[in-house]
């Protein structure tokens, strides 16, 4: 990304972040509002695919697909993991209530039971994180696939505050974070190519 757009990209991504916060009672209630069966067995049905370890064999099983983007396998799992190191450091520095702990909107029980766990802290969202991280090294290696990824990545992130388990701005946060963390990842991979040389070592014959 040229510096320019790195500079949109950081204006936006503020502006973003700083109204989420302003609107977040409001927001989460709001979407609230629109909660129906349909909508509730799809985002349900999302919330189950979009596991992390879902998520991790999946787009494992796509960069094996092709051999010339087995390189990347390691890069890519090393951001999976750095997202969920993070997620739980800040999780644990911030202890942002959940929306429906504070009582501003109501909670499956079956998504509440899930939540009373060491991940019971809303800020940042670890889900957001995870979907958003993969997404630069899936806009380099698979251009065509990453905007059904992004529609994807959108609608989970999404789903957390239907169901009232994070505010906007968790997953606004949570999103950026992760982009950010894939971005690293991919440049310390241009500049040292760990994850190739570990790859070529392990699996390539001289």
């Amino acid at each position: 990304m040229k510096r320019k757009n790195w500079l949109k990209f950081g204006i936006l991504s503020l502006l973003a972040i700083i109204i989420s916060f302003y609107f977040d009672s409001v927001l989460v209630y709001g979407i609230s509002l629109l909660r129906n069966k349909i909508l509730t067995d799809f985002f349900l049905g999302l919330t189950f695919i979009s596991s992390s370890v879902i998520i991790f064999f999946f787009l494992t099983s796509l960069f094996l697909w092709k051999e010339h983007k087995r390189k990347w396998i390691l890069p890519l799992w090393f951001t999976l993991g750095l997202s969920a190191i993070v997620s739980f450091v800040l999780k644990f520095i911030i202890q942002r209530p959940r929306p429906f702990q504070l009582g501003l909107v109501s909670i499956l029980p079956v998504l509440e039971e899930a939540s009373q766990s060491v991940w019971n802290f809303a800020f940042p969202s670890f889900h957001a994180m995870l979907v958003f991280c993969s997404i630069p090294i899936l806009s380099k290696q698979f251009p065509k696939f990453k905007y059904v990824w992004i529609t994807f990545a959108s609608l989970v992130a999404f789903s957390r505050v239907y169901f009232g388990l994070h505010f906007v701005s968790d997953i606004i946060c949570g999103g950026i974070i992760g982009y950010l963390l894939g971005v690293i990842v991919i440049k310390l991979e241009k500049e040292h190519k760990i994850g190739e040389k570990v790859y070529n070592k392990l699996f390539k014959k001289n």
